[in-house]
């Protein structure tokens, strides 16, 4: 497990650490010769290469600091896009580079759907997405092809996260979402268990995917609940 030496201060990561029995190794996503250090020690660690890897973090310093997407201060955004899409090329780029991943592997990173449509608030975090996105594709070939890796992303329900949480309207945008979704959100626990299933042998054939995990929202156009609280 990892998370930045500067968060760990303020989040939960020691206590889940505790609980799943793992060992912390920190690293900023930024910085190259930390997460290289992340993953030789995880192998360490580990006792060998590895199975497979979450890549679940992103950040907007312009959503933190009231931005609007027409007035982005470009340094911000120079930083988001840094910690929240190309920090996932890093990751990628040392675990190839190390040959960290055992054959039939598999790597996964956490998306959302503005990645695909407009959602206004959720600013210069929607072009994160879709960089990291193409990520996922691009490298996901030379993974497949070379290593016999698969990489992946799930696109999630809109989740009550830290950085989630940072987005104008967010409790509108849940409840929206969920109105929309014929199964309703998918939680963050029911996103745990499909990415488990990606980490697993079942789903050894599927790559280079932007999988959907958000109750059917994806494929929606109006929901009947939808309807109604506009006929009011």
């Amino acid at each position: 497990m990892t998370n930045a030496p500067i968060a760990m201060r303020m989040g939960q990561i020691k206590e889940l650490a505790q609980k799943t029995g793992s060992e912390i190794i920190p690293a900023d996503a930024t910085s190259e010769e930390d997460l290289n250090n992340l993953i030789s020690k995880s192998m360490e660690i580990l006792g060998g290469k590895l199975d497979f890897v979450l890549h679940s973090i992103g950040m907007s310093i312009n959503v933190r600091k009231g931005r609007h997407y027409t007035d982005q201060n470009y340094e911000f955004t120079d930083k988001g896009w840094d910690v929240s899409a190309l920090s996932f090329h890093k990751v990628l780029q040392g675990l190839y580079k190390a040959d960290a991943m055992n054959p039939w592997g598999s790597i996964v990173a956490l998306t959302y759907m503005a990645a695909q449509r407009v959602f206004p608030d959720y600013n210069d975090m929607a072009d994160n997405k879709a960089y990291l996105e193409s990520i996922a594709r691009s490298f996901g070939y030379f993974f497949g092809k070379e290593k016999q890796v698969r990489v992946n992303t799930i696109s999630q329900s809109p989740t009550p996260t830290t950085a989630g949480q940072g987005v104008k309207g967010f409790d509108g945008f849940i409840n929206y979402a969920d109105k929309m979704s014929p199964l309703g959100n998918a939680t963050a626990q029911d996103c745990a268990d499909y990415t488990v299933s990606l980490f697993s042998d079942l789903t050894k054939k599927v790559t280079m995917q932007n999988l959907y995990h958000d109750g059917g929202f994806s494929n929606m156009g109006v929901s009947q609940e939808v309807m109604e609280k506009f006929s009011e």
